[in-house]
């Protein structure tokens, strides 16, 4: 769907859901069927995703009601960057998250692409970027310390969980703003 600036769309999302992801797409042309693409966040040029969008998108990830009736919620930029967000809880006292630095024009000239940044794993597709290895096998480098610095509370890698990873009460009502 597309927003314009000061619309919004309401999505329920049933209790128990994981690995939910949510992002803002960037120049997307479509035709009457919804066959196209976007220079961000493209879902296999269709309108309607049918999976996750290609890298670079900033997301926003959830996992509803989960162990000890909490919902797991974040900002990632493990796939890359390309516009700002805010993901803040609506009914509940619980962190705000935000992800509203100039990312895109401070991109180091190797994570550079059309209307974004990407991350190091993108890139470089290796352990010390992508920790495919397991849990553990991966820290911070110089490059996911770039969009740490600038979003302390995304991830920025992807065993980045003690920084970035929160929780509110489940069934707490969210709002997710992209350019805020």
């Amino acid at each position: 769907m597309r927003l314009d600036p000061g619309q919004s769309w309401t999505i329920n999302v049933n209790p128990g859901t994981t690995q939910a992801r949510i992002w803002g797409r960037t120049n997307c042309n479509f035709d009457a069927n919804g066959n196209g693409q976007c220079q961000t966040g493209d879902c296999n040029g269709l309108l309607q995703c049918q999976g996750y969008g290609k890298a670079p998108n900033t997301l926003a990830e959830f996992a509803l009601n989960q162990p000890n009736n909490l919902d797991f919620v974040d900002i990632s930029n493990v796939d890359g960057f390309n516009i700002p967000m805010d993901f803040s809880p609506t009914t509940a006292v619980c962190k705000s998250l935000r992800c509203a630095a100039n990312i895109v024009g401070e991109c180091p000239a190797e994570l550079q692409t059309p209307g974004g940044c990407n991350n190091p794993c993108t890139v470089y597709k290796t352990n010390q970027y992508c920790c495919t290895d397991g849990p553990g096998t991966c820290g911070p480098t110089p490059l996911s310390k770039f969009f740490k610095d600038r979003c302390p509370d995304a991830y920025s890698y992807p065993q980045d969980d003690p920084t970035s990873l929160f929780t509110c009460p489940a069934g707490t009502n969210y709002a997710i703003t992209f350019c805020p």
